[in-house]
């Protein structure tokens, strides 16, 4: 089985780091300050396959809390804002679509 580190990281665009915490399954990125935000306007933005490596590695060292850290597209829009770059991160950030069991 080959690692997510191992295997070839192709950038194309601005992209984040991203992941789901493990409590809730909120979606969260990456931040620069190397800890992770529920708000995608505090992600780290990276531009080369080699930044992405190494904040990729960094998140999964650092996984308490996250699960599953990914690389993902992004859109920087007028004054930076940071958009989800394709469809599945827009439904990942508009949060948990079906309702999750309470917990007694």
């Amino acid at each position: 089985m080959t690692s997510p580190l191992q295997q070839k990281i192709k950038i194309t665009g601005p992209s984040v780091i991203t992941a789901n915490r493990t409590w809730d399954g909120i979606v969260i990125w990456r931040t620069a300050a190397k800890g992770w935000s529920a708000e995608l306007s505090d992600a780290a933005i990276v531009r080369t396959a080699d930044e992405a490596r190494a904040l990729l590695a960094e998140s999964v060292a650092d996984d308490v809390g996250a699960i599953g850290a990914y690389i993902a597209p992004v859109d920087l829009k007028d004054s930076d804002k940071i958009t989800p770059g394709n469809l599945r991160e827009h439904i990942r950030s508009a949060g948990v679509t079906i309702d999750l069991p309470v917990s007694a």
